[in-house]
């Protein structure tokens, strides 16, 4: 067999484990979803809002899925922080709100998060993978042959992964403010017409950081440092409203369920664009004109 037989065997192996995985991780997440909803003591409103989060997560395996076995380089950085938000999404749903845990949702979650630590571990430490998601999403081209479906390098100069690892990561902001919002919607039908204003503000807050992200995160691959210190500002300014309106309207409880979700997504942010920016300072080959601009102080 030839080296390079020898390597796609190796990429063809990688990329079936891991699509196994991956689809074992799936559903592992409805079935620790399910077990929490049977076993909860509290099914009210804000448990059905954060169960459907939980099992929307799903629908994004399966597409990760997909990516993998197309050779996206995109999928590295998805299952990352798909990985890490399923971890606390799902955690937060086995703690009750008094008493312990039932025990076959722990257990649910204890392999769950086994096979999401195996799912990052393989996306990040696997030659063979690391080899196969190189390539980029396909697009319609038109050029003297007619119109064909090809795949299509960006226009924008080559990013690194970690800027890639943040872009995505920011994108779960909204949804990840826009939960706990839907949540404080039980306030309301409790009779707190009170927070009415407030719930439609945190809203508004949460459509407009999808926005906001979009914006920064788009100039931010094609090397502009003004764009990373606004991704920054967007981070702090997101965390600080979650966690205020957390506290204001779902109090402690929902503080830690809906507000560490979102820091672990902040933090994950910010360190993708610190490694982006470090290693570019230290002339690293692997970065690329992107990270460098975002590492100039100006």
């Amino acid at each position: 067999m030839t080296g390079g037989a020898a390597a796609k065997l190796r990429r063809s192996a990688a990329v079936r484990l891991l699509s196994w995985l991956l689809a074992a991780t799936a559903a592992a997440t409805v079935a620790v979803d399910v077990l929490n909803w049977w076993y909860a003591t509290d099914r009210g409103f804000g448990l059905a809002v954060r169960s459907g989060w939980a099992l929307l997560r799903t629908i994004g395996f399966l597409i990760l899925i997909r990516h993998v076995r197309r050779g996206r380089a995109g999928a590295r950085p998805l299952g990352l922080i798909l990985a890490v938000t399923t971890v606390f999404a799902v955690g937060r749903l086995i703690v009750p709100r008094a008493g312990v845990p039932a025990l076959p949702g722990v257990l649910g979650f204890a392999v769950l998060a086994v096979l999401c630590g195996c799912v990052v571990w393989l996306l990040y430490r696997s030659p063979a993978l690391r080899e196969h998601l190189v390539r980029h999403p396909g697009r319609l081209v038109l050029d003297r042959r007619g119109i064909s479906w090809q795949e299509v390098a960006p226009r924008r100069p080559p990013v690194t992964g970690w800027l890639l690892t943040a872009r995505v990561a920011a994108f779960t902001y909204a949804p990840l403010t826009l939960v706990p919002c839907l949540v404080a919607i039980g306030t309301i039908l409790d009779g707190r017409l009170v927070a009415v204003p407030t719930v439609v503000l945190w809203f508004g807050i949460g459509i407009g950081v999808s926005y906001a992200v979009l914006f920064s995160t788009f100039f931010l691959l094609r090397g502009r440092a003004w764009a990373a210190r606004l991704l920054v500002l967007i981070t702090v300014g997101v965390i600080a409203v979650d966690l205020a309106f957390c506290w204001l309207l779902l109090g402690v409880d929902g503080l830690v369920r809906d507000g560490v979700p979102l820091v672990m997504a902040a933090a994950l942010t910010l360190y993708a664009l610190r490694r982006g920016g470090r290693a570019a300072r230290d002339g690293g080959a692997s970065e690329s004109p992107v990270a460098a601009a975002a590492a100039r102080p100006g």
